[in-house]
């Protein structure tokens, strides 16, 4: 599907059930439960289903992870379970929605994108993570099995640093700090890539060069589009606008604040680079043709004056006493010779060749 279209998914206005559009995915559902209260050990639940996986009310700081957000019935029973609205439900389901905070008073829903880079298909691959921060809980919704956020697991089980002994808020930005220092290893290998295709545009470009600069400036649209309006979802949670992010925990999210700003920037400064290579292109372009004609005027300036001078001795003229020299042959062949030796000499030392 076109990454640039956003399909809507709808739910029934009677009973609150979600009704995809696309055909469901075969990416099995899993559920991972992290409880943990300051330097206790903490428990971890693994499973396939939710049943009876009590989250909301538990002592401490419980954590849901779920990966995969295509089987229905699991989103409504979470849902339910955590007395989410409908609609919120609903985003979680649709996968198109861009970063965005929404406060609903008990609880805030997040949502923004964690990125990847393919080398493969040199092409960006964005999926959509929904946090849900309670007063004592945080539920995390990712697309698929696999995400970035295994060192916060270490964290956790290890008992290291403030996010034992701070709340589910602390949870809740480390998440974030997670996806967006991510960004920077995207950004990295897209570097990578922007600075071999500017060595191809100066060197030896050609049909496909043009292709990849067009490929790459989509790819940085795609990447603009998932990042950008992650600066004011975070904006908004820094202003400390919602009672469920303590004072202390402000000042960690104003860092990953700055840090989605130097994102930002360096996407900017990324397709200006790109913007200009299409100039490079022509500009190389040009330079070869350039270099080709040169060759190919100095060339013919060389052949001028032979050419006129065997037009002159191919004239049918009977009293030209040249004609009758037994040494005539080889004294003209000597002229041109000496006449295209000259000008080469000519054109070097004026540096023409």
């Amino acid at each position: 599907m076109n990454r640039f279209f956003t399909p809507r998914k709808k739910i029934t206005s009677l009973t609150g059930e979600l009704i995809s559009t696309e055909p469901p995915k075969l990416t099995p559902v899993t559920l991972a439960l992290i409880n943990y209260e300051n330097s206790a050990p903490i428990q971890e639940i693994q499973a396939n289903s939710f049943k009876d996986m009590a989250f909301v009310g538990k002592p401490g700081v419980t954590w849901l992870d779920i990966d995969g957000v295509h089987q229905a019935d699991i989103l409504d029973s979470v849902g339910k379970h955590a007395n989410l609205h409908p609609l919120v439900v609903e985003d979680i389901h649709n996968t198109y929605q861009r970063p965005k905070v929404e406060d609903y008073e008990d609880y805030l829903y997040i949502v923004l994108k964690m990125i990847s880079w393919s080398e493969d298909s040199r092409e960006i691959q964005a999926e959509q993570v929904s946090l849900i921060l309670g007063k004592n809980y945080v539920i995390s919704f990712k697309e698929d099995p696999g995400d970035i956020f295994d060192s916060v697991r270490l964290r956790l089980r290890e008992g290291k640093g403030r996010i034992c002994k701070l709340g589910a808020d602390y949870l809740t930005y480390s998440l974030l700090d997670q996806v967006v220092d991510n960004y920077f290893l995207v950004l990295e290998n897209l570097g990578e890539h922007i600075e071999d295709l500017e060595e191809e545009l100066i060197s030896n470009p050609d049909a496909s060069t043009l292709q990849t600069i067009h490929h790459l400036k989509r790819e940085l649209i795609y990447l603009r589009k998932s990042v950008w309006p992650l600066r004011e979802a975070i904006s908004s949670l820094e202003r400390g606008e919602s009672p469920l992010f303590q004072p202390e925990t402000l000042v960690y999210l104003r860092d990953v604040y700055d840090h989605t700003i130097q994102v930002i920037d360096t996407i900017e400064t990324f397709r200006d680079m790109v913007s200009g290579m299409l100039d490079i292109y022509l500009s190389s372009i040009s330079n070869r043709m350039n270099e080709v004609m040169k060759v190919l005027t100095i060339i013919a300036t060389i052949f001028i004056p032979l050419t006129f001078i065997a037009g002159v001795y191919g004239m049918n003229f009977v009293n030209m006493p040249e004609l009758q020299w037994s040494w005539g042959y080889f004294m003209v062949w000597g002229v041109m010779i000496a006449v295209a030796v000259g000008m080469i000499i000519y054109f070097k030392r004026k540096g023409w060749l």
